[in-house]
């Protein structure tokens, strides 16, 4: 099929298989032995699929045996990571046809993402799927009831749950350092327009998927998708309520999926957590902040600090008012959080998470950021924005719970 004749239901078509086909477990358990080296297959060679590729390209004891994509400046992208006699498809049915390929990656748009894992699933493929898990809460509960106890590894790009530095923060959380936690405020900003430019308009919702909403979850489910999975994590929970407003308030170029969203989300023990994310202005881009009575941490891209809590307060003449409180000093200096082992360098988060995707296949263990721990970040996500879109209040309901 030529990527300029592909609608949506086209796309929908050549992307996914059939839905009775989806009803059924794999064509077999997984028993055959992974060769000396993984045999990887990518589906999904744009901009983060290619990334993907070149950390896998290098990583010993891995080989990119195949590429697949519907646009063929990105396949020919692709290949250009792949090992030596490798394939190439414009149908990714194909590619899962391939009994020389052990594991995907599968690095497409949010929509996709439900019938491609489960059709690689079914195809007897170790699976690592890109976040979020799926496009909306029906297929998400779908695709853990089925795959959840699987002897397939079925891993959810959420890398940050393999990161050194949420590990600190999360070990200072449990040895009371915060003291009571009672907020998290997070935000993941960015001044662009999503836009990637397109050779022909019939690409158009194609290339900047990003963008409509038939496609995508917006700035909830492509940027904060990766704060809530932390909050989740760092509280071992999921949220109960959510609220939210989103619109349209400055990109106004045709898309409608949010430019700007705030959320805030109940956690268990009366816990806030706030998620914003405006695509006008990257002021502080990337942060988080976790409020406890004792002490604030800070969390950036690749650090952290902590501020301790000083609640003594001075007290003198202000505006002529005796004994009024002059300064309360209730943040410390920051101190910068030391997570790193002694001589390790900067590394990319998504380096832990693809070797613990290969080390799970060798040493068959379910991965740290699998099914059932990306459903709870995704219906948080579904809940998000069907708050904003509703201007009502979402509750998690009992059949969320597994």
């Amino acid at each position: 099929m030529k990527p300029t004749s592909i609608s949506r239901r086209g796309f929908v078509k050549s992307g996914s298989v059939f839905l009775a086909a989806l009803s059924v477990g794999p064509s077999f358990a997984y028993s055959q032995k992974i060769e000396e080296n993984i045999r990887v297959g990518i589906i999904g060679t744009g901009s983060r699929g290619c990334g993907l590729a070149s950390i896998i390209k290098d990583m010993p004891g891995t080989q990119i045996l195949a590429c697949c994509d519907i646009l063929p400046n990105n396949l020919k992208e692709g290949m250009s990571y792949a090992a030596k006699g490798a394939k190439s498809y414009s149908d990714y049915r194909q590619l899962l046809d391939d009994k020389n390929i052990d594991a995907v990656i599968i690095a497409t748009p949010l929509f996709l993402h439900y019938p491609m894992s489960l059709a690689a699933w079914q195809a007897g493929k170790h699976v690592y799927l890109e976040k979020s898990l799926s496009y909306d809460i029906p297929q998400t509960i779908d695709i853990t009831n089925k795959v959840k106890n699987s002897s397939l590894v079925f891993q959810i790009g959420y890398q940050y749950r393999y990161y050194g530095l949420y590990h600190k923060v999360k070990d200072i959380i449990q040895k009371n350092w915060l003291g009571k936690v009672t907020h998290f405020e997070c935000q993941y900003n960015r001044n662009s327009n999503w836009r990637n430019p397109v050779s022909d308009p019939k690409l158009e919702r194609i290339i900047n998927w990003r963008m409509y909403r038939e496609y995508c979850g917006g700035p909830l489910s492509e940027l904060c998708a990766h704060e809530i999975d932390m909050v989740n994590y760092l509280t071992a929970s999921h949220p109960l309520k959510a609220v939210a407003m989103g619109n349209i308030n400055y990109w106004k170029d045709g898309r409608d999926t949010y430019d700007s969203i705030q959320a805030i989300y109940e956690y268990p023990g009366g816990i806030q957590a706030s998620f914003n994310s405006i695509l006008s202005n990257a002021f502080n881009g990337y942060n988080i902040k976790i409020m406890g009575d004792k002490a604030t941490v800070e969390i950036l891209r690749d650090k952290a600090y902590i501020y301790a809590e000083n609640t003594d307060t001075q007290k003198g003449i202000v505006d002529g008012v005796t004994g009024a409180t002059i300064a309360t000093r209730t943040q410390g200096k920051a101190v910068e959080l030391n997570f790193k082992k002694q001589g390790e360098e900067d590394v990319d988060p998504t380096l832990f998470a693809l070797t613990d995707f290969f080390s799970c296949i060798r040493e068959k263990r379910k991965p740290v950021s699998n099914v059932e721990t990306a459903m709870e970040t995704s219906i948080a996500i579904h809940m998000g924005n069907a708050a904003a879109d509703t201007g009502t209040q979402q509750i998690w309901k009992p059949e969320f719970s597994f």
